[in-house]
């Protein structure tokens, strides 16, 4: 049986994304689908003109939302969320804001290997648990190879140009496709916008694969 297609349309610095992904990870275990569904990722810039270097995230954040007070209430209001779903937000480590082009790259070289599932949720939890730099190649290469990719296939790959029109492709056709606000998670032929609760991603699971068993 071809595998449920579930595609989530994210950015690594956007938290709500990293929340989606946990629930979504929830859904398919309680939905019992997880053997049969294939997961990919699409990559979405929130800055595309970011610095290559990031940014100090005080001041990106204090200019972004008018004050560094408002920047600090919305980040308590996503750790709050985060906890509930048993993530961990640590937004004080944080003092950069990165480019996350290289980092999408890297997800990009994963899927092209198999499942970047283990990578991205590493990814995430570097940055907003650890507070590490992921436009960083060494953070990368480091996270990369405690998600099980190999070390030194990933540094050559980020020295490299491999990937970077593949990614601006994909951004283009998100866009293209409505894609406007991440996360978006297309699961069969429905969507999936923000970080529902699992039981709504569980449902949409469900209700896929029913389409797909009528279909066979």
């Amino acid at each position: 049986m071809k595998p449920l297609e579930v595609t989530m349309t994210y950015d690594l610095i956007c938290p709500w994304c990293w929340i989606a992904e946990h629930r979504l990870a929830e859904a398919l275990d309680e939905a019992g689908v997880t053997g049969n569904v294939s997961v990919r990722f699409v990559p979405f810039e929130l800055n595309p003109s970011m610095p290559a270097g990031g940014m100090d995230r005080k001041a990106y954040r204090s200019a972004k939302f008018g004050s560094w007070a408002r920047s600090q209430a919305l980040d308590a209001h996503v750790a709050e969320a985060g906890r509930a779903a048993g993530l961990v937000f640590d937004h004080a480590r944080i003092a950069r804001t990165p480019n996350t082009r290289l980092a999408h790259r890297l997800v990009w070289f994963a899927q092209q290997r198999g499942s970047a599932v283990a990578l991205v949720d590493a990814l995430f939890a570097a940055y907003f648990r650890d507070g590490r730099d992921i436009g960083d190649a060494d953070v990368l290469v480091e996270t990369a190879a405690g998600a099980g990719l190999p070390g030194d296939a990933v540094r050559a790959f980020l020295a490299s140009g491999e990937g970077l029109d593949a990614v601006v492709a994909l951004e283009a056709q998100a866009v293209r496709e409505g894609v406007a606000s991440v996360p978006s998670t297309r699961i069969g032929l429905s969507v999936v916008s923000g970080a529902q609760p699992a039981a709504v991603f569980r449902d949409a699971l469900i209700a896929a694969q029913h389409a797909g068993d009528r279909a066979a």
